[in-house]
């Protein structure tokens, strides 16, 4: 895969053509504006678009699904209303698979298992809890997950996400007592402050909303602990 970067945002592009735009998001921006006005992917994006092919007036980019502010990895947006369409079709169908690599804190139990809980989001405190049964308002979220590897009393997970909720990857394992490597969320009291946080999307698997063509676009996390604790493969 060429990886080549945005010229004026400096973001990592995967691909594009004229209905797609598959970028790799750094850690610490924003998926969307929010009201803290800090720097964010589809902003930025879309000035890059602008520049690039020197358009005027507003630049169509949908987000059709979005990573926490601290994470990285691939994301894909919709350069057209069709293909966002389609693309968001396809999330709600649960056919866009999502492959995520997590840090742990300590080692669980199972190498590997399938995690199921009913979320409920705080939007005062943008906190999510969880809980092991279904209660008024609660959404399901289901992942599975496999222990590639154990170093150092942390553990590199690969997550399937089967369901996209907020905070989700996150919520469910502090909730099976092994919160992520850096989350100062739902694993304060193992993560001192000023630890990245270490959640990367992987892979992302999709079918061109236009040609049908299965696309499978990869990321591998920065070489800087604890990633580099593990024998991540580059692909």
């Amino acid at each position: 895969m060429n990886v080549r970067k945005s010229k004026a945002s400096k973001i990592p592009i995967l691909h594009e053509d004229n209905h797609l735009l598959v970028v790799e998001k750094p850690p610490g921006v924003l998926s969307q504006e929010d009201r803290t006005g800090a720097p964010d992917m589809l902003t930025l994006l879309k000035a890059d678009l602008k520049e690039r092919y020197n358009k005027p007036g507003n630049v169509y980019l949908g987000l059709l699904h979005r990573l926490d502010q601290p994470a990285g990895g691939v994301m894909v947006f919709a350069k057209t209303s069709k293909a966002a369409s389609r693309l968001s079709d396809q999330i709600r169908k649960n056919a866009i698979q999502k492959t995520y690599l997590a840090v742990l804190c300590g080692v669980p139990l199972k190498r590997s298992g399938r995690l199921r809980h009913f979320l409920i989001k705080n939007r005062q405190t943008n906190m999510v809890e969880a809980f092991s049964h279904a209660i008024d308002h609660s959404k399901e979220a289901i992942l599975e997950y496999t222990i590639v590897e154990s170093a150092q009393d942390l553990s590199l997970a690969e997550v399937d996400l089967k369901t996209g909720r907020p905070h989700q990857i996150r919520v469910q394992f502090a909730a099976l007592g092994h919160p992520l490597y850096g989350d100062q969320k739902y694993g304060r009291e193992l993560n001192p402050p000023n630890r990245s946080l270490a959640l990367w999307s992987t892979k992302l698997t999709l079918s061109h909303p236009v040609s049908k063509e299965i696309l499978v676009f990869h990321s591998a996390p920065p070489d800087v602990y604890p990633w580099n604790a593990f024998k991540i493969k580059k692909t």
